[in-house]
């Protein structure tokens, strides 16, 4: 075989033309460099080329299980896909639960706007009447006074239904662990959080009542069932404590004892409040009818009819001191439960108050809405007492 050798980089023509032909003389005698790869393709790409063909048919003939077996696994699925289906529906289920309760609100809330437009025409229609609407604000029978108050009391139970749900579930927790004391702790902590509130909404209805007590005497601010069981502004604190020792069961006899004590202490206090009311009562209404003459001329003694008047408001000023010390009374009864009772028994305490007046709400409520039974065409049955103008 003949090997040509390369030209060098560095030589003349001449050379070149001389190793030509020495070439066309005849095959060289010297023998082949060691450093010239042998014959055959440029840089061994088709090798590679094969090398690579073969590992990609190995590759293919190899990958068919695998993939099988992916295809098996992919229809069982593992204990992480199982735990993440099972989260989805309880996610779910909890979805429909606060779509459920939602609604529910919704419901409630168009049937308290409902019974609100009621009383609100209502209260009109006596402002109509009997002149009321001239004297008390002229804002559908409510002072700006009272409806600030309103406000504010509304913001205050909704913040106070917060605190017995936070309340709540510390007690499911507390009585689902073993009782550490680092819950029972927290327990006592909310429980003199819950007290601490029922003081806001007695300042309160102190400012209210140096703005006008009869709103807070009335009850305007609460249900119509709340209203049956109002005394001074708000529920008698021996009635709170007779709620209350229901859910506080059992009780030990010093715990007995000391319930007692308070609840004959509030009923003396009450009872006091009860009288000093009733001589405030007759001695406004005694000044309010001492002119009999001005029923003949109601206009003839303007100066004494205004004295009388003056008088008579001089005596309801006391109204504010009633509200006052009624709602010290019941301040100081809610903050001798817990001193008498641990703090899992207080607790309950004032989650049965609460739930008191929950239910007092929505009893009124239900019989707002309540269905109505028309009577029958043709009935003798009707009103025990129907006057010339057809009003009661």
């Amino acid at each position: 075989m003949h090997v040509v050798e390369p030209a060098p980089k560095h030589g003349s023509m001449g050379t070149n033309s001389t190793a030509s032909n020495a070439a066309g003389a005849g095959p060289s005698k010297r023998p082949p460099p060691s450093n010239v790869p042998p014959a055959g393709p440029k840089d061994g790409k088709p090798a590679a080329v094969k090398r690579e063909a073969g590992s990609r048919s190995g590759a293919m003939g190899s990958g068919t299980p695998s993939t099988s077996n992916k295809q098996e696994g992919s229809r069982t699925p593992d204990a992480k896909t199982l735990r993440r289906l099972a989260q989805n529906r309880e996610a779910a289920r909890k979805s429909r639960l606060r779509k459920k309760a939602y609604v529910q609100n919704l419901e409630t809330s168009r049937i308290r706007l409902s019974h609100l437009e009621q009383e609100l025409h209502r209260s009109r229609a006596q402002g109509a009447v009997f002149g009321g609407g001239a004297l008390s604000g002229g804002n559908g029978g409510l002072s700006p006074e009272a409806a600030w108050f309103d406000m504010e009391h509304a913001r205050w139970q909704e913040e106070h239904g917060k605190m017995m749900r936070h309340l709540r579930a510390a007690l499911e927790a507390e009585h689902a662990a073993a009782a550490p004391p680092a819950a029972d702790a927290q327990l006592r902590q909310l429980v003199d959080a819950a007290a601490a509130h029922h003081g806001v909404l007695a300042e309160l209805k102190a400012a209210m009542a140096r703005a006008d007590a009869f709103h807070l005497v009335s009850g305007a601010w609460v249900s119509a069932a709340e209203r049956c069981f109002l005394w001074i502004g708000g529920f008698r604190p021996s009635e709170l404590v007779k709620v209350a020792i229901r859910h506080a069961e059992p009780l030990t006899e010093q715990q007995a004892m000391g319930f007692c004590g308070v609840q004959q202490w509030a009923r003396e206090v009450e009872a006091a409040l009860d009288h000093e009311l009733q001589a405030m009562h007759r001695s406004v209404s005694d000044a309010v009818s001492s002119d009999a003459a001005a029923l003949l001329c109601p206009y003839s003694d303007v100066p004494g009819y205004m004295a009388t008047m003056s008088l008579a408001i001089g005596k309801l000023a006391s109204m504010e001191a009633f509200v006052t010390q009624a709602d010290a009374l019941r301040l100081q009864v809610l903050n001798r439960l817990p001193q008498i009772l641990t703090a899992r028994q207080s607790a309950r305490c004032f989650l049965a108050i609460d739930d008191y007046s929950h239910r007092l709400r929505v009893l009124s409520e239900l019989w707002h809405t309540r269905p109505r039974h028309e009577p029958a065409a043709g009935s003798s049955h009707g009103p025990p007492y129907q006057s010339r103008d057809g009003l009661l």
